[in-house]
């Protein structure tokens, strides 16, 4: 059967509007109220802390604001190491950096692809004075959270969570958000719902809520004029886009339902193939499935060399890697993507430490002390690659995507 590209471009995960966010951006106009005041921002605030089982919620520009000034609640200082998800976006990292401190980076475990609990206790066991953790929840799969708390809380560390990527996603039946003494979410134009922009700082520490509030209009004092006697940021989120967010909320639960039905009929179509899906904890998460990604079996990678700008590959019958597959995707106008490039990997965090699991400290060197890493993240990247996500797209379309995704193992 021949295959013909789609007429009209398959995303990733692009925002999937119903109309009533119209009514809220409206409101917002009509009354005047265009800036960082306003009822929306109060109404998403009130529905987030609802939603997620938080007692405060602060609305902000974007996630990565909310982890910057999550971070600096922390009293993340300049020269302190902080433990880092390894497999992530930047954003998850950089804002240790915006405080002067030294991300370390944590290898992954295989079983839910987020931080390796075991990779964090040896980290403590080389650098047993670190006092913060900024832990991500990967495409919308919640990590392994006990046992990541209960080396914590061994060592006396504050938890930073990183749910941008998992609003809406649980474990053991508890929202994700809640576990950090600091928690983040995003509401970036790709994500489960979605602001275009903008993000929330969630905390159960009134204090704290009210610190961040505060940073995040420039640490305005209560005075008669413009005083100001700490630093301050301008990450208020404008209450236009807290309309967006505000209409969003109420189809968090069927954007859910529409992601876990792709992420199961891949799972279904690809049963023949010499591939897996990114996994889960069955019995304590559900997550809220954002992106579904794939994993290529170790004996089904064909040949494949990548460098900081490039990729390449060399094709072989019954084999295929994910350069080939997303190039096939995308001849065919569906938008795939690599799984995120561990931070380890990444040329500005070259010289950070890393450690996984074997408790392989890397530190002020670009080498691997030969025979002793085992670096899970390296090869899920190397194996893996997100497929189209976009709950927008017909079952049809989806069917089509496997079959392209089929035959690049014939």
């Amino acid at each position: 059967m021949e295959l013909k590209p789609f007429e009209k471009k398959v995303w990733l995960s692009s925002p999937t509007m119903h109309g009533v966010e119209l009514k809220y951006i409206t409101q917002a106009y009509e009354t005047n109220w265009m800036s960082t005041v306003g009822e929306n921002i109060n109404e998403v605030e009130n529905v987030t802390c609802k939603k997620v089982g938080c007692r405060y919620a602060v609305a902000l520009s974007a996630g990565t604001a909310s982890l910057h000034l999550a971070v600096k609640l922390a009293g993340v200082k300049p020269g302190d190491r902080v433990f880092c998800t390894d497999m992530t976006f930047a954003a998850t990292v950089n804002p240790v950096r915006y405080e002067g401190g030294v991300p370390v980076f944590i290898d992954t475990e295989y079983d839910t692809w987020n931080m390796d609990p075991v990779a964090l206790e040896k980290a403590f066991e080389i650098y047993p004075d670190v006092k913060v953790v900024v832990a991500a929840h990967l495409y919308g799969t919640p990590g392994k959270i006990d046992e990541i708390r209960s080396v914590c809380s061994k060592h006396n560390a504050v938890i930073i969570e990183d749910a941008a990527e998992s609003l809406g996603a649980s474990y053991k039946g508890v929202q994700t958000g809640t576990f950090g003494k600091y928690s983040a979410i995003s509401f970036n134009g790709n994500k489960i719902i979605t602001g275009s922009s903008g993000g929330m700082l969630l905390t159960d520490d009134r204090e704290a809520a009210e610190k961040a509030r505060k940073w995040s209009t420039q640490s305005r004092e209560s005075a008669p004029w413009y005083q100001h006697e700490e630093t301050g940021y301008n990450y208020r989120m404008s209450n236009v886009i807290a309309g967006v967010v505000r209409g969003q909320y109420s189809y968090l639960e069927e954007h859910i339902r529409q992601k876990k039905a792709i992420y199961m009929r891949y799972k279904e179509g690809f049963k023949d193939l010499p591939v897996s899906m990114n996994p889960y904890d069955i019995e304590n998460s559900e997550p809220n499935f954002w992106l579904s990604c794939l994993l290529i079996d170790k004996e089904a990678m064909c040949s494949q060399v990548r460098s900081d700008s490039e990729a390449l590959y060399i094709s072989e019958a019954s084999k295929s890697c994910p350069t080939q597959i997303l190039e096939e995707l995308l001849k065919f106008n569906a938008e795939g993507r690599p799984i995120w490039k561990p931070m380890h990997m990444q040329p500005v965090y070259r010289m950070n430490g890393f450690i996984t699991r074997d408790g392989n400290a890397r530190a002020g060197t670009n080498a691997y002390i030969p025979g002793e890493t085992r670096d899970a993240g390296m090869d899920i990247f190397n194996r893996g690659l997100c497929l189209p996500s976009d709950n927008k797209m017909t079952p049809d379309e989806q069917d089509m995507i496997i079959e392209i995704v089929h035959r690049c193992f014939e």
